[in-house]
């Protein structure tokens, strides 16, 4: 196995349990390493720090261990994947049957495993592969998803094409890694607190369906009651479901996709609402916004997709939140709502509020924060990764 000696003073982040090795701490590497392949750290003295992948790139190594356990043997994945499995069960999101069937299994370093996403919905497993590493042991995790969940498995599908690093040579074609005898399926119909929504893994964006937002959902139901609704971004129109569900007046749902707007028809008939409560618009939010009587809605959510996903563009996403935010925030009803997030992993929750607070001054408006809001338990942060929590949110009352 390749050793990669690490330069004096250069260890203590790992001795802090942190999952990653930067190439400029590396002072070197014992072995010709391929992309993906595990190796060993070890600091300048000469002590075993960890195991982890191998990629050439500014994150040159993801730990997969700290201990000397068998990472390459077929174990480890069983293992690895039955905790993961374990903190979902604990959580109350999977082996009950009841209310809620779809759930994130694995979430990359919150979970012990960086460079991999599973989402998991009624039996199928969509993978997601962010690193060559877990790219090229994508085989041993599917035998390990078939022995942790046996019988009640359907599938496993590789969506890794969009996430997976393509200079590294791999052949990136998203398919099938397992299906169970009879089942043919692309799509199928999942409950998440009981309300009903198609997951398409092969056509939808990420691994089908946004599983992130499950616990702000249902608090926007808990505020929808005798309200008009307005879902920015909604892709497939998940709070739009909660909102009608908790007893909206109407909720209209916009987004640039036409396939997303088809999809949030799909799901709203598909929970039985009566089709006059809601009204779908394919079009550009802020044009939308620019065009909405100041007093139509008294609820307004504010889901983005991610406005920086590197920090040269950080600045410009923070505009944009601004730009956006003071829009929604103008136009909502004296006394209503906005509930507005950002997914950018750059974007921390300090520059989000800051961004937010100057959005708030420029309308000139009275704007109080009734709660901060992040993303649920099945998407855990590893607390020596502080990295991983992404997903911040505001809910603000507006005057």
């Amino acid at each position: 196995m390749t050793k990669i000696i690490l330069k004096r003073g250069r260890d203590e982040s790992l001795r802090r349990f942190h999952p990653w090795v930067f190439s400029g701490a590396i002072a070197q590497i014992v072995g010709e390493p391929a992309e993906g392949d595990i190796v060993g750290v070890f600091s300048q003295e000469g002590d075993f720090l960890a195991y982890g992948h191998y990629q050439v790139g500014s994150i040159a190594v993801r730990i997969l261990s700290f201990s000397g356990e068998d990472v390459l043997g077929p174990d480890y994945w069983v293992n690895m994947v039955s905790r993961a499995l374990n903190v979902r069960v604990s959580a109350g999101l999977a082996g009950d049957g009841g209310s809620t069937n779809c759930y994130r299994l694995v979430h990359g370093e919150g979970d012990g495993l960086p460079g991999l996403i599973i989402d998991y919905y009624d039996g199928v497993c969509v993978l997601q592969a962010h690193s060559v590493g877990m790219f090229r042991a994508k085989g041993a995790i599917c035998e390990a998803l078939k022995k942790v969940y046996g019988d009640s498995l359907k599938a496993v599908y590789d969506k890794s094409s969009g996430t997976a690093p393509f200079k590294a040579g791999l052949e990136l074609v998203d398919g099938y890694l397992y299906k169970a005898p009879g089942f043919s399926d692309d799509e199928q119909i999942v409950l998440e607190n009981s309300n009903k929504f198609y997951v398409n893994w092969t056509e939808g964006q990420k691994t089908g369906f946004f599983l992130d937002q499950r616990d702000n959902r249902a608090l926007v139901g808990k505020y929808s009651s005798g309200r008009n609704v307005l879902n920015l971004f909604c892709y497939t129109g998940g709070f739009s479901v909660y909102a009608l569900a908790a007893g909206a007046v109407h909720c209209d749902s916009v987004d640039s996709s036409k396939k997303a707007i088809d999809m949030v028809e799909r799901n709203i008939a598909l929970n039985g609402f009566d089709p006059s409560l809601h009204t779908g618009y394919c079009a550009d939010a802020i044009d939308f916004l620019r065009d909405v009587p100041e007093d139509k809605y008294d609820l307004i959510i504010v889901d983005p997709p991610a406005f920086a996903k590197h920090r040269g563009v950080l600045n410009n996403a923070l505009r944009a939140y601004q730009r956006l935010n003071a829009a929604a925030i103008s136009k909502v009803a004296p006394g209503g709502l906005v509930f507005t997030f950002s997914c950018s992993q750059v974007v921390d929750k300090e520059a989000f509020a800051l961004a937010v607070f100057s959005a708030a001054a420029q309308t000139g408006r009275s704007v109080r924060i009734l709660d901060r809001l992040n993303q649920p338990a099945d998407h855990g942060v590893n607390i020596y990764h502080p990295e991983g929590e992404y997903l911040k949110g505001l809910l603000l009352y507006v005057e």
